[in-house]
C-alpha cells in the first residue's frame, strides 16, 4: 500500500519544525531500515515501533527487524487569514489537502527565549487553525456550487454541498456532518480538509510528560477531534541523537516507559484504520501496515505485488500462541497454525506466511 501521510500543523513558533528536524535525525541514524534512496526535504518516515516485532526477533534471532512506518509531513507555519493567502496561506492549505491526518501542534512549553508569535492559548489557537481549514472548505465548496447550479438541475451532488455549506455555517467539521451513503460519495471526491482526521498534540516542557499522559481538558473528543497527546519537541530532539540504550536510560530518569512521539504515531496509525501483520524469519522480523479489513491476498501483495495474484494459501498463527508455544514447529504440533484461504480478513497481531504459486 502506498505510505500514509501525516501533515505536521501549527501556529509559527510552536515547536512543529523541531519535533519534526527530531524525526529526520532518527530517520537517518535508521535509513539502513527503508529502501528509500532519496526523501524529499519535507517530509520524514516515523517508525510505529511495536515491541510485537522486538519479541519475534528476539525468538527467530532475526538478523534484522523491521516496524511499519508512516511519512511526517512539516508543513509551513499557519497565520489567521491563511484561507485568503496570509502568509504562505495557499501553499499551506494545498498540502495539507494531500495529507490523510492531519496532527496539531500547539505551545504549552514556557521558554520566553521562543518569541509567541500570534498564540495565545491552546483552545484558542486551536480554534484559529479549525477555522482557517472550514473557512477554506466553504470558499471550495462555493465556488463548485456556483457552477453547478447554473445547469439549475437538483441532483444529490447538490443536495450533499449544500448540507455542507450549512454544516459549515454551524461551524462543524465536515467529517462531523451526517450524511447518506450517496452524499458521503460525492464529498468524498473534493477531499475538504476538515473531512480529515485531527490529532491534537501539545508541546509541553519535559517535567510535564510523567505527569500527565493526556491533556485532560484540551482535545475532549467533541467535533470528531481525537483526544489529544502531550509531545516535548525538545525532549525528542535530544533522543534523536541518542543511541536505543541512551534513550530507555534517559526516559528512564524522566518516569517515561518510552517516548511521546512514539505513542502519537502509533496513535494516528490506528486512527486511519490501519492494522499489522507480522513475519518472522531467520532473516528479518517486521511488521506489515494494511487496511483493517483486508482480506490475506491484499496482506501478501503488500510484500510484493505479484504475491496477490499469486496467493495459494496463508499459514497463519496468532501473535500470543506464537510466542507462547516458540514459533512455527510447535503451533503446526499443537494445532494452533491454520490455513487460511483467499476469502480470510487478517487480523492485528497475525503472524503470517504465504503460500505462493509459480
Amino acid at each position: 500500500m502506498s505510505s500514509l501521510k501525516i501533515g505536521i500543523v501549527g501556529l509559527p513558533n510552536v515547536g512543529k519544525s523541531t519535533l519534526f528536524n527530531a524525526v529526520l535525525k532518527k530517520q537517518q541514524a535508521l535509513s539502513a531500515n527503508y529502501p528509500f534512496a532519496t526523501i524529499e526535504p519535507n517530509i520524514g518516515i516515523a517508525e510505529v515501533v511495536d515491541v510485537r516485532v522486538d519479541q519475534l526477533a528476539d525468538l527467530s534471532s532475526s538478523v534484522k527487524k523491521t516496524y511499519s512506518t508512516v511519512e511526517l509531513v512539516d508543513i509551513a507555519g499557519l497565520v489567521k487569514g491563511a484561507h485568503k493567502g496570509e502568509g504562505l496561506g495557499n501553499q499551506f492549505l494545498a498540502n495539507i489537502r494531500e495529507v490523510d491526518l492531519i496532527l496539531i501542534v500547539l505551545r504549552g512549553f514556557t521558554d520566553s527565549n521562543i518569541v509567541v508569535e500570534g498564540s495565545k492559548s491552546p483552545d484558542q489557537d486551536f480554534e484559529v487553525i479549525t477555522t482557517e481549514l472550514l473557512l477554506k472548505d466553504l470558499e471550495t465548496v462555493t465556488k463548485v456550487l456556483e457552477s453547478r447550479k447554473k445547469s439549475r438541475v437538483e441532483s444529490p451532488e447538490l443536495t450533499a454541498l449544500e448540507k455542507v455549506v450549512a454544516g459549515i455555517e454551524k461551524s462543524l467539521l465536515i467529517k462531523d456532518i451526517k450524511f447518506s451513503e450517496k452524499e458521503r460519495e460525492v464529498v468524498d471526491q473534493f477531499q475538504f480538509l476538515t473531512d480529515k482526521p485531527i490529532l491534537r498534540v501539545l508541546n509541553v516542557d519535559e517535567d510535564k510528560l510523567s505527569l500527565h499522559q493526556h491533556l485532560g481538558g484540551v482535545g475532549d473528543n467533541t467535533s470528531g477531534v481525537l483526544e489529544g497527546l502531550m509531545v516535548s519537541a525538545k525532549l525528542e530532539s535530544e533522543l534523536s541523537v541518542l543511541n536505543q540504550q541512551d534513550q530507555e536510560l534517559f526516559l528512564e530518569e524522566l518516569g517515561l516507559k518510552e517516548s511521546p512521539l512514539n505513542r502519537i504515531v502509533r496513535h494516528a496509525y490506528k486512527t486511519l484504520g490501519l492494522i499489522s501483520f507480522l513475519t518472522t524469519g531467520k532473516d528479518e522480523s517486521r511488521a506489515w501496515a494494511i487496511k483493517k479489513g483486508s482480506v490475506a491476498p491484499k496482506a501478501a501483495g503488500v510484500i510484493h505485488t505479484d504475491f496477490e495474484n499469486k496467493f495459494i494459501k496463508a499459514k497463519v498463527v496468532d501473535f500470543n500462541e506464537f510466542i507462547q508455544l516458540g514459533g512455527w514447529l510447535q503451533a503446526k504440533e499443537t494445532g494452533k497454525l491454520r490455513l487460511e484461504g483467499k476469502e480470510y480478513i487478517v487480523k492485528d497481531g497475525d503472524v503470517i506466511e504465504f503460500m505462493i504459486g509459480g
